[in-house]
């Protein structure tokens, strides 16, 4: 199975042995290329720049993905490709090339939701979770806790009214002066903060529900950052308490989560899933409150694509077929899927 991601701006591919008892087993080659380099003088991904660069990468990493696994292109059972939801330009790219290949070869293609990738990325590791579990979906453009009761069986139950988390983590990292990518840059300097310096609100924690709103708390951090003396010291500390803010609201959300639906695993799964703390202060969550958390190695936190691979290749076992027709979603409810 080859599997094909494009929605943002990584491009990755990857090659999946189908073993349905082990999934992670069968992965046989993951190659990614980032555009981080490509968009950073601008400060956030250019969605036209980002299409043309997936055009110049697509091939030559699939020729890499087949070189690792020694294989060739008539080996290829079916082809995956993200398609959405993303950026419509970018999704295309991989669309027409999976669809072309699958075309050309004369087997299955299928398109699959990039977030239905990400929460089933941990079911790669070595001791992957059984549904039903709750996922929760952290990155740029997502903030989400979701019910898998099985695959393709999910229900949102709580959702970002505003920026995501990671989107919150990029802004205010672009307000304090720090580079782009600006969460890995805040997320580092954090660690050289001093704990109580500053605090911010954990954001609709007073209140019920497990939806999530991280803009007012931007807010609290540009003002403090204005109101302060911005020197090198005043910005960890600042980034320090920003991160605890974000952290401790999604893990309170996650206790929420998973006490409604009486689940004992929570699968954590997006770019954000790749911070330190948060991994941190979810498995110190997880021995008290009796759940288990399952992680994606931190290769598979951000877009690949071994997860639509996989996605893919769970959908195409259980008998699922789509026309020839080259389609993409930009926009796409993950409730709307079959199951699997």
């Amino acid at each position: 199975m080859l599997g094909i991601e494009t929605s943002c701006d990584e491009t990755g591919v990857a090659l999946l042995r189908w073993e349905p008892d082990a999934p992670g087993r069968g992965l046989l080659a993951h190659t990614l290329y980032s555009q981080i380099k490509l968009h950073a003088d601008y400060g956030g991904v250019v969605p036209e720049l980002a299409s043309r660069d997936h055009v110049r990468k697509l091939l030559p990493l699939i020729r890499e993905a087949l070189a690792q696994a020694g294989l060739g292109v008539r080996d290829l059972g079916g082809v995956a490709y993200t398609a959405g939801p993303g950026l419509v330009g970018a999704l295309l790219v991989g669309a027409s090339v999976g669809r072309a290949l699958a075309w050309a070869l004369g087997v299955p293609a299928i398109g699959v939701h990039h977030m239905e990738g990400h929460l089933l990325a941990p079911l790669l590791e070595a001791d992957p979770p059984e549904p039903p579990f709750v996922a929760l979906l952290v990155s740029g453009g997502h903030s989400m806790l979701v019910e898998v009761k099985a695959i393709g069986r999910y229900t949102i139950l709580g959702d970002t009214l505003d920026d995501a988390a990671g989107e919150a983590f990029d802004k205010t990292a672009k307000l304090m002066g720090l580079p782009y990518p600006g969460g890995p840059a805040l997320a580092k300097l954090a660690a050289q903060g001093m704990a109580g310096a500053f605090r911010f609100s954990r954001p609709m924690t007073d209140r019920p529900g497990l939806d999530f709103s991280f803009s007012g708390l931007k807010t609290q951090v540009l003002l403090a950052w204005q109101k302060s003396d911005q020197g090198e010291q005043t910005r960890a500390d600042v980034a320090r308490a920003f991160e605890e803010a974000i952290v401790d609201t999604l893990v309170i959300k996650c206790r929420r989560a998973l006490e409604a639906t009486g689940t004992q695993r929570l699968v954590i799964a997006g770019g954000v899933g790749a911070n330190r703390h948060l991994r941190s202060e979810l498995a110190k969550a997880g021995e008290k409150d009796g759940f288990r958390v399952y992680f994606p190695r931190l290769d598979f936190c951000t877009d690949n694509g071994a997860m639509i691979a996989l996605a893919g290749a769970i959908r195409l076992a259980s008998g699922q077929r789509q026309d020839e027709t080259v389609q993409v979603r930009p926009r796409w409810d993950l409730q709307s899927l079959p199951a699997a």
